[in-house]
């Protein structure tokens, strides 16, 4: 017959906080930019969370119907005298992401503005151009 142990979560929780840290197994791995991405009439409306970056860090790259975001956060020491770090969880470092979109973008018109942590790109359809059909001679 096989032993059953009952497992408290809560238990685990605050035994890693008050005695050692907490595992987490995926503080390793560098964060994703999480994007929400809308289709208007004439233009596509990008919304990338982006926390504890500054704008300054941030570069787009618009090539065709490809949109190319990254970022960097730059870790700042401060040490102060008889402070000593026991935990860092927060990611410092590169993060990029990259996309397709269904039309060309008029980059000449596309537009960004970062408020609260969040990127926000407006993208312009670029006009589809017409095809054109030869006449053989």
């Amino acid at each position: 017959m096989a032993n059953v142990t009952r497992y408290d979560p809560l238990d685990d929780l605050f035994r890693g906080f008050f005695v050692r840290p907490v595992e987490m197994s995926n503080m390793s791995e560098a964060p994703s930019v999480k994007i929400d991405v809308k289709e208007q009439e004439k233009a596509y409306v990008v919304h990338a969370e982006m926390p504890g970056i500054r704008k300054e860090d941030i570069h787009v790259v618009i090539d065709g119907p490809s949109v190319s975001i990254s970022a960097e956060r730059k870790q700042e020491k401060e040490v102060k005298d008889g402070e000593r770090t026991l935990r860092t969880e927060r990611y410092f470092g590169k993060v990029s992401r990259s996309f397709q979109l269904g039309q060309d973008i008029d980059d000449g018109a596309a537009s960004a503005k970062f408020t609260d942590g969040v990127l926000e790109l407006t993208l312009p359809k670029k006009a589809a151009t017409q095809s054109k059909r030869l006449t053989i001679d």
